[in-house]
């Protein structure tokens, strides 16, 4: 077991924490429909948390955004009290004098819910005012909400001014998991997939630096392919990118890219080829990893100590294109929870992992997409500013 590395200061090490009124910054943006949530696995996420804060008599304020600005966030504040089968107060509005009101009416282990953080344009600004607004209402501030940290928002910046603040157990445990990318058992597989490149760049450049291999799939291997030389017909990219991949593949020698390829003429088609990556025709789109490709990262991955997998490696939304990251993420599943320490992070890769019902088998899932690229990237986390060091 590797120690951290990294100061945080938790609520578990709180000493003065019965009793006060916590303002919980979540990160319960689920999928919603017509007002029903599609997967309510970051409200399962941050359940120790609530149960941590309400044995030690808090009363609790939990505020979330949505990724629609426009979105109520009352059917997960639904949700929320019947996992907990508890009566939650919704607060439908940012009035600040009702909800001094509400504020004023709490008791032990009264939990209140405010509307979506985003309907108050002052979150995304940073807005000093608006935070000293949700400060007014807590004793101390707790951030859980891991995948918004790389925001610079009014309630994960601005709001630490005003309060004392302190990571939660979720966001304790995501610091804790990804350091352990940062600090690798050798050797360390880093497999990347996706499609955009500008997004990965810092990752790339700090993960490059510490991995024995690179493994580089999705579109964002067509940019490296084409950087090599080889055609990629209609493929996913475009001259920046290439430019970029043409870059790091001269300064790192350990980025691995297919060998192989599955094309297509039409993205929804449902006659799919293989062939050598340097044998793609004009007509033809890559649309997934190849066999061969599948055997050549197998063999790293089965070498591996420490797995880091961000990004799937092919279309894996259509049947017929699915099998190159249907392979990795059972492999990735297989080594990993013994063999190796695996972590796996991204919308889209948690998905494609499900997929395979393996999931329980990874060491880790982070609850963060971008926020895990920034903070395994070295980049600038405002969220966790003041509480992990």
């Amino acid at each position: 077991m590797l120690t951290t590395f990294m100061r945080i200061k938790s609520i578990r090490n709180l000493k003065s924490l019965r009793g006060k009124t916590v303002f919980l910054r979540a990160d319960l943006n689920a999928p919603i429909k017509g007002r029903i949530i599609k997967d309510d696995y970051k409200i399962v996420a941050i359940l120790p948390t609530i149960r941590f804060l309400l044995r030690h008599n808090c009363r609790l304020i939990i505020a979330t955004h949505l990724a629609d600005g426009k979105a109520t966030t009352k059917p997960i504040a639904k949700r929320l009290a019947s996992l907990l089968d508890k009566k939650i107060k919704f607060a439908g509005d940012y009035n600040s004098g009702r909800l001094a009101k509400l504020r004023e009416k709490m008791k032990a282990k009264d939990i209140i819910f405010l509307e979506n953080l985003r309907f108050n344009s002052g979150e995304e600004k940073n807005d000093s005012h608006f935070a000293k607004e949700l400060a007014k209402l807590a004793d101390l501030y707790v951030n859980d909400a891991f995948a918004v940290c790389h925001r610079n928002h009014a309630s994960m910046s601005a709001i630490k001014r005003y309060l004392p603040s302190y990571a939660g157990l979720l966001l304790e445990k995501e610091i804790l998991n990804l350091e352990k990318i940062l600090r690798p058992n050798q050797p360390l597989i880093s497999i990347i997939g996706g499609a955009k490149i500008e997004t990965k760049i810092a990752l790339l450049n700090n993960l490059a630096k510490k991995s024995y291999r690179v493994l580089i799939g999705g579109a964002l291997a067509n940019n490296f392919i084409a950087a090599h030389g080889f055609k990629i017909g209609k493929s996913l990219a475009d001259k920046a990118s290439i430019k970029i991949a043409a870059g790091l593949i001269k300064k790192y020698k350990n980025i691995i890219l297919p060998v192989d390829v599955i094309v297509a003429e039409k993205v929804n088609s449902d006659h799919a080829v293989f062939k050598p990556v340097n044998q793609v025709k004009k007509s033809e789109i890559i649309l997934d990893i190849g066999p061969g490709t599948v055997k050549l990262f197998a063999h790293f991955l089965k070498t591996s100590q420490t797995i880091i997998w961000n990004g799937p490696l092919g279309y894996f939304e259509n049947e017929h294109f699915k099998h190159g990251t249907m392979s990795i993420a059972r492999l990735v599943a297989t080594r990993s929870s013994g063999h190796a320490f695996g972590a796996v992070g991204g919308g889209e890769t948690i998905q494609a992992l499900k997929m395979t019902g393996m999931e329980h088998y990874i060491d880790w899932i982070s609850t963060g997409g971008g926020a895990m690229l920034a903070f395994l990237g070295g980049e600038p986390m405002p969220g966790l500013r003041g509480i992990v060091k």
